[in-house]
């Protein structure tokens, strides 16, 4: 407490200075420091001083060695004064208010071994020639420094850490990076990065530690990322990497945390991740690239954390271990029963599978949505507290457990046929459970089977009947003709969506038509939803109509970017015209921010969420206006119109009102273009 006393510069021959961590305010008398001329430890940091500047007498400390100023309420920019501290080997200043360009002699000096300068407000570029080469730790991170990363950094043969993360860095990383042979520790996240990772990064050095999300970075993983086997890191997300994982990870049993998602990787999960020797692993989140695979038997005991949503992995679930908190994988090709054995995990609060396991008493969060669930749901979920359940589009059959038999889960179970209620009193649209279906009654079950079997001949022949006749009462007229144009792989017909427009999967209706919800097949024998829009009776088009109509289903079917919907194909014929896009989970922008027609109270959209949002919806925006050929103006941007995957990434969808417009030398063509580019520019 209270200030630092002048009288402390009366020790001439004191060579260290250890004031540090205390609770000293007011100012530092740094006059009568300087004249502490034999000093050469110097600790200041972590006291509540007065916010001054850089105080300029401390470059005449010239024995200094070890100068440690951190998070001491300094303003300012670093005098030049300093640069006489030819002896420093440490130089921390990190978590102050420090202002300007990191000088230039501090990126040549020869002795610095220990460089911190993080958590301030550096800007201006990393000087282009770094001749420090002793450098061990250098962390610059949370600053606003600008530019790129240095070419020279690949000099520095003893770094063993390096912290660029939270700046504005662009550009590629210098491939000489990934030469260094001592670097254990790189974190280069949220910067604006672009290019591949360093071909050779991991190869040479003990690397551990690997963060690099929240970039434009592309590519594959490097090859021989954890050839050493030091590697307990991976965090890579939100950036555009693709391809197979590198076959080095096959041996990484240090692994604790493997960040991967979004991003575009492909191909089998390795399977040795989930059975590494020494089971460090406890976080897999690999959720939106397109792995494929296969579980274990049982995950690592000491699993906390897997996120594998829309993926391709297929297969039974697994058993969980007792230490699991968060499971999340929907959208996959999960099949078989859910399992009973969760009722002795306490620690799981969020599991969203889409087809995964059972159930936790500290549970309060369950989807297990869009798979291929059979069975029934197991009485254990009665005891559960729940503050959301989605058990939704599976193949779940039985009775529907009592305790969620109420209006607040009217929508937790839809699209499961196999599903029934006790009484027409709880949840509506279900039928009632029969009486007569005894599990342990083997001849009901037959008696039941032989009916169900009677039933669909006698339904079978009835519609052959009723087809052959309608043919026949119509032998004047063609039949009704489907055409089907894909604009993406396929694994479904258009029978198979024409099967699906029945009132049950009916979600909305539009100014054009209706809108319905379908499960098609995959390409795993699995299946997936998709979103069917039925135009109004085509019939009734006029001819120029008709003619736009087709001219833009053939534009929007080109268009390949991941922040528009993904028109998947059109079905066609002289009755009717169906558009099948992607389905996406969260529905609309609109009914996030206003809360209208959903069902229970639903966290807002916290600002991080709404700001990637934004960022999603511009980038589509961006590329309709700017990459697209020809450019393509929507001219009816707004909530209603962005649709949001499961997690939350915005696409942009409705081009019902679109312009379809062709750059040329014509001026008023430009300015035409220009003024409809100008309408998209916000959101309603």
């Amino acid at each position: 407490m209270g200030e630092i006393p002048p009288s402390i510069g009366w020790f001439p021959k004191l060579k260290s200075l250890l004031l540090d961590t205390n609770q000293f305010d007011g100012s530092y008398p740094a006059k009568d420091i300087s004249n502490l001329a034999n000093l050469e430890v110097l600790t200041l940091a972590e006291n509540p001083f007065l916010p001054a500047p850089f105080q300029v007498e401390l470059g005449k400390l010239t024995r200094l060695t070890y100068l440690w100023l951190s998070g001491m309420n300094m303003t300012g920019e670093i005098p030049e004064s300093l640069s006489s501290l030819t002896e420093l080997s440490l130089l921390s200043v990190s978590n102050n208010m420090l202002q300007g360009t990191i000088p230039t002699w501090v990126w040549q000096h020869k002795k610095l071994q220990y460089l911190y300068m993080f958590a301030n407000s550096f800007t201006g570029e990393i000087s282009s020639s770094v001749t420090a080469v002793n450098l061990v730790e250098l962390d610059v991170s949370s600053n606003n420094l600008t530019g790129t990363i240095p070419d020279d950094f690949g000099r520095l043969i003893n770094l063993t850490m390096l912290f660029l993360y939270t700046n504005q860095l662009h550009g590629s990383i210098p491939p000489s990076i990934g030469l260094l042979p001592n670097l254990s520790d790189i974190r280069l996240f949220e910067d604006m990065l672009s290019g591949s990772l360093p071909p050779e990064l991991g190869k040479h050095s003990p690397l551990g530690n690997l963060e690099v999300c929240n970039n434009n970075l592309s590519g594959e993983l490097p090859a021989d990322l954890c050839s050493n086997r030091k590697l307990y890191d991976i965090v890579v997300f939100n950036n555009n990497f693709y391809g197979k994982l590198p076959q080095s990870l096959d041996g990484c049993y240090r692994l604790n945390n493997l960040m991967l998602y979004n991003n575009h990787f492909t191909g089998e999960f390795p399977k040795s991740i989930w059975s590494v020797v020494t089971n460090e692993l406890t976080t897999v989140m690999i959720q939106n690239n397109n792995f494929s695979g296969t579980f274990p038997t049982q995950l690592p005991w000491n699993f906390t954390r897997l996120e594998m949503s829309n993926n391709r992995f297929s297969g039974p679930i697994p058993t969980l271990a007792g230490k699991i908190e968060v499971f999340r994988a929907a959208n996959n090709s999960l099949c078989g029963e859910i399992p009973w054995n969760l009722m002795g995990i306490s620690q799981v609060t969020e599991l969203d599978l889409s087809g995964t396991f059972g159930f936790t008493s500290g549970l309060t969060i369950l989807d297990l949505s869009s798979n291929a669930l059979s069975g029934e749901i197991p009485k254990a979920i009665n005891k559960l507290k729940l503050n959301f359940l989605n058990l939704s589009m599976n193949q779940l059959t039985g009775e529907i457990p009592t305790s969620l038999q109420n209006e607040a889960y009217e929508r937790s179970f839809l699209f499961n046929p196999g599903l029934c209620v006790s009484s027409n009193n709880s949840i509506p649209n279900f039928p009632i459970c029969s009486a007569r279906a005894n599990n342990n009654n083997d001849i009901s079950r037959r008696l039941i089977a032989l009916f169900l079997v009677l039933a669909s001949i006698m339904l079978v022949g009835s519609a052959v009947g009723g087809f052959l006749l309608l043919k026949r009462q119509k032998n004047t007229q063609d039949p009704l003709s489907w055409k089907l144009t894909q604009f993406h792989a396929l694994h479904f017909t258009e029978y198979d969506v024409l099967s699906g427009l029945c009132e049950q999967n009916w979600i909305g209706s539009g100014r054009s038509g209706k809108v319905y919800r379908i499960s098609v097949v995959d390409g795993e024998g699995g299946s997936r939803m998709v979103a069917v829009k039925k135009i109004w009776n085509a019939q009734n088009l006029d001819s120029k109509l008709e003619k736009d109509f087709l001219a833009e289903v053939q534009i929007l079917g080109e268009i390949r970017h991941i922040n528009i919907v993904k028109l998947l194909c059109c079905i066609s014929s002289s009755e009717a015209k169906l558009l099948v896009y992607e389905y996406m989970e969260n529905g609309s922008l609109d009914r996030w921010l206003h809360q209208r027609d959903r069902v229970g109270s639903l966290a807002p959209l916290d600002w991080p969420t709404r700001l990637q949002i934004a960022i999603d919806s511009a980038r589509g925006l961006c590329y309709m206006h700017h990459d697209s050929s020809p450019a393509i103006v929507h001219c009816d941007v707004k909530s209603a119109n962005i649709l949001l995957d499961p997690e939350f990434r915005a696409k942009i969808a409705d081009f019902g009102l679109a312009r379809i417009l062709l750059k040329t030398g014509d001026p008023c063509a430009n300015r035409r273009l220009a003024f409809l580019q100008s309408t998209d520019t916000g959101l309603r």
